[in-house]
């Protein structure tokens, strides 16, 4: 039930639809209350707007009564008459558990209360709201969802709903305190100070939501730095490792170079050494040879007896 009367309320007055029109953007109003919101809220240097998305139009559109919105709502006010007798028989669903609000009609155990009556101020079950769709100066009455918070706005000095706002004073109030201790405040509705508050919270998002992105830009931009400071860190560090690696291999190349040559001087050196050793050595063979064989001779002649040998 409670998504039905959804369906049927109107965003402005929060009542049920009343001669329902809808507009091009597909948010369906009462007739009454989107032209008054239009009449009220239009300036000549903006574009009219739908209360509830926010969508813009140059011009004015021109509205037509939803005849098929109209006719579902007709059958759902038939349908809630009709239904609340039968939803007598449950007892979790028609009586009020702790926390919801009581039916202000029902002696006994409370029901529980399924709409607000605005004008009379008094919360109604299915049951005892069936008098508001049948009784013609009853049916003229506003109904909203009933809500523990409804009371709330209920002028407690004069009893009287609280329909404005002072916005010199900053609180709701009751026609009777707009025109006694209130009187030449800056008063306005409660609809239409809810409205200029949803369009201040709007334009607060989309400022906050431009901050995000500009934010966000920042952060991609300095990510972007980030990782071009590393790229170039990490460049520095491979060019300083190729030169390295080039500084190594060009002194290892002189250092082989410098042992082939040292490696060719001491072969040199050994050649001569080894050469002028072993021509010397030749020579002192050749002269102990020649000392042996006189020591030879010398040694027959002083042995033998024949003095002419």
């Amino acid at each position: 039930m409670a998504h039905a009367v959804d369906l049927f309320d109107c965003s402005v007055c929060l009542g049920l639809l009343e001669d329902p029109v809808t507009t091009t953007c597909g948010h369906s109003y009462c007739m009454k209350c989107i032209n008054t919101f239009w009449d009220t809220k239009h300036d000549s240097k903006e574009t009219y707007s739908c209360p509830q998305c926010r969508q813009t139009f140059n011009r004015r559109p021109v509205l037509k009564r939803n005849t098929i919105l109209a006719n579902l709502l007709e059958e759902h006010k038939k349908t809630t008459r009709q239904g609340a007798a039968p939803t007598v028989a449950s007892d979790d669903n028609i009586y009020a558990a702790p926390g919801d609000v009581q039916c202000d009609f029902c002696t006994g155990r409370k029901r529980k209360a399924h709409m607000f009556c605005q004008v009379c101020l008094a919360s109604y079950c299915e049951a005892h709201l069936e008098p508001h769709f049948q009784v013609p100066p009853l049916q003229k009455h506003k109904l909203v969802k009933a809500s523990t918070r409804i009371k709330e706005s209920i002028c407690s000095r004069h009893d009287k709903l609280q329909e404005l706002y002072c916005r010199t004073d900053r609180q709701f109030l009751c026609l009777m305190c707009a025109v006694d201790e209130h009187k030449g405040h800056n008063t306005i509705s409660v609809t239409e100070e809810k409205q200029e508050m949803q369009r201040h919270l709007e334009k607060t998002k989309w400022v906050i939501t431009d901050r995000v992105l500009a934010s966000e830009a920042k952060m991609e931009k300095l990510m972007e730095a980030a990782g071009s400071i590393r790229d170039a860190a990490w460049e520095v560090c491979d060019d300083f490792e190729r030169v390295c690696e080039e500084r190594i291999l060009l002194y290892t190349h002189f250092l082989r170079k410098k042992c082939s040559e040292m490696r060719e001087k001491v072969g040199e050196a050994e050649k001569a050494g080894v050469d002028w050793t072993e021509h010397h050595l030749g020579q002192l063979k050749r002269e102990v040879s020649e000392l042996r064989r006189r020591e030879s001779k010398i040694c027959q002649l002083s042995q033998t007896e024949d003095p002419i040998q």
